[in-house]
């Protein structure tokens, strides 16, 4: 399967980004009906909160977005929405920065490898098979069982490498 290449749409100055969060929520909709799961409102927000900027988002700044809107608003809260949306391919935690990211291919299996911008923070996920498949062959001549893999590459994104 060739790699969908969800970093240069991200990092292309015409992405529509209004476009791209309708259309993030509206699969994850469908994804959690089609699975028999319910996306309830907090774990929607939560979904559309991550997907704001493209830029990870810490589950501290999601619960400080909530409270703003809702009181009663608490960690366990988010947490578990989050958890949620992990396990139903939503987002993406970004171990390196303790924070998530939205996943734009949500209905497909598959590791994740991210580009970080360390200029202005974006996240854009690849998704290149060929990548899994070299950890899986390498993992396995080590004798090694893959279990969830992450990649991050940090770097700096066209359009900060523009300024």
């Amino acid at each position: 399967m060739p790699p969908t290449d969800h970093a240069a749409v991200l990092f292309d100055t015409r992405h529509d980004h209004r476009h791209c969060l309708k259309d993030a929520l509206d699969r994850a909709a469908a994804l959690c009906r089609d699975r028999g799961v319910r996306l309830t409102p907090i774990r929607r927000r939560v979904l559309e909160l991550v997907w704001g900027g493209h830029r990870p988002l810490g589950a501290y700044d999601i619960l400080d977005a909530l409270k703003a809107e809702r009181s009663g608003a608490a960690p366990p809260t988010v947490y578990r929405a989050l958890d949620f949306l992990r396990e139903q391919g939503l987002v993406h935690r970004i171990e390196s920065r303790n924070s998530f990211v939205g996943c734009p291919d949500p209905d497909t299996p598959h590791g994740g490898q991210f580009l970080i911008c360390r200029t202005c923070g974006q996240a854009a996920e690849l998704n290149d098979s060929a990548i899994d498949d070299a950890i899986r062959l390498s993992a396995a001549r080590a004798g090694f069982a893959v279990g969830r893999r992450t990649i991050e590459i940090e770097g700096e994104c066209p359009n900060c490498r523009q300024d």
